[in-house]
């Protein structure tokens, strides 16, 4: 069995601020890592800023990361740290600016290397690496793993290195202005975490102390996604701790099919991310219910749900339906098919028609 996480994590209030000191001993000269707009709304980035400003650390900031980042992206803000010296990142954002960051952190530590390497397993390391999550879904403040956009391929793709950050600040206060669709979104994208991590062909007694933990947690959450209550302070910062439970848990499997199938429906549609794997839960439960249902029996009992029929009508009240033309579900159960490295995920041999079955029970097939 294989238990594991380095990352140094602090979750409170005001955290970036109450552990300025370990964020000033990263290095000399920051690179900041952040999207165009939320992290100046939220107050992320001001307050890293000036924790640098106070400590005498220089940085600069590059404010371009779009959703689903590109490795051309990642590239353009490396030869701009490169060009300046840095020698830490901070990555501020949800998941694209911070699995942005771990790629930009790897390629300026490595200024021999391309983006070419990126996907191309070397013995390489990355700078030191801090991670400011603003969103509630990711987890990638304390996962190894970096999807980036790969157009090339028109698809995306996690690249091949691990590289968790080194220090993780949780602070709820930052989800305070997001919008109602963004916050499911993100929530359902820690959820999908969660499930994929407890129904996986890894999964072990150690790993599930994060998973089915985190699906309670995750069930507390469920009156705030629906609107029965409002969210206050506290009930923000019990949703970062849910993220961040989420994503210690995929730390230590990785993620599974569901996760597989939404890269589709986000590079073709442009469905968020936790969208895109959420309406593709229920159908995947189910399949696994075949050969383990005891398994599936406890992700549902720790929910609240008494069955993966009122999930699946949770989840589609929750979420907005997507549809595909039936051409295109030949191409994606094909390109599904091919994908050695996740059907590997899913502990049990899975047919073409099974897999067909989980996409057309979860789309609209026009």
């Amino acid at each position: 069995m294989r238990f594991f996480d380095p990352s140094n994590v602090f979750i409170e209030h005001d955290c970036v601020k109450a552990h300025k000191k370990e964020l000033a001993a990263m290095g000399k000269k920051a690179f900041i890592i952040t999207g165009r707009h939320s992290a100046k709304t939220n107050g992320s980035q001001d307050d890293v800023t000036d924790v640098l400003t106070e400590a005498g650390i220089p940085y600069i900031i590059f404010d371009e990361v779009e959703e689903n980042p590109s490795v051309e992206t990642v590239a353009k803000a490396s030869a701009i740290g490169k060009e300046a010296g840095v020698d830490f990142v901070i990555g501020i954002g949800g998941g694209s600016p911070l699995d942005a960051g771990k790629a930009i952190a790897l390629l300026v530590a490595n200024p021999q290397e391309t983006e070419e390497c990126l996907y191309t397993r070397k013995n390489l390391k990355a700078l030191p690496y801090a991670a400011v999550p603003t969103t509630c879904g990711t987890g990638a403040e304390v996962t190894p793993n970096a999807v980036l956009t790969r157009h090339a391929l028109k698809t995306k793709g996690s690249i091949s290195y691990q590289i968790f950050p080194d220090l993780a600040l949780v602070d709820g206060k930052y989800i305070a202005s997001i919008s109602r669709k963004l916050l499911v979104n993100t929530a359902v994208d820690a959820l999908a975490h969660l499930v994929e991590s407890r129904l996986h062909s890894k999964g072990n007694i150690l790993n599930y102390m994060f998973s089915e933990y985190g699906l309670k947690l995750w069930s507390d959450l469920i009156p705030y996604l629906k609107g029965e209550k409002e969210t206050d302070s506290e009930a923000r910062q019990f949703f970062m701790l849910t993220s961040t439970v989420a994503g210690l848990a995929i730390a230590q499997t990785g993620t599974s099919l569901p996760h597989a199938m939404s890269y589709f429906i986000t590079y073709r549609y442009q469905v968020p991310h936790g969208h895109a794997c959420g309406i593709f839960l229920a159908a995947y439960m189910k399949e696994y219910a075949k050969n383990r249902p005891a398994d599936v029996e406890t992700v549902l009992s720790l929910l609240g749900f008494e069955s993966a029929d009122s999930f699946a009508v949770f989840l589609k009240d929750l979420l907005e339906p997507v549809s595909i033309s039936s051409e295109e579900l030949v191409l994606f159960t094909d390109d599904l098919m091919k994908n050695a490295g996740k059907l590997a995920t899913y502990p049990f041999a899975i047919s073409k028609e099974a897999v067909s079955e989980i996409l057309t029970s979860s789309l609209l097939i026009e």
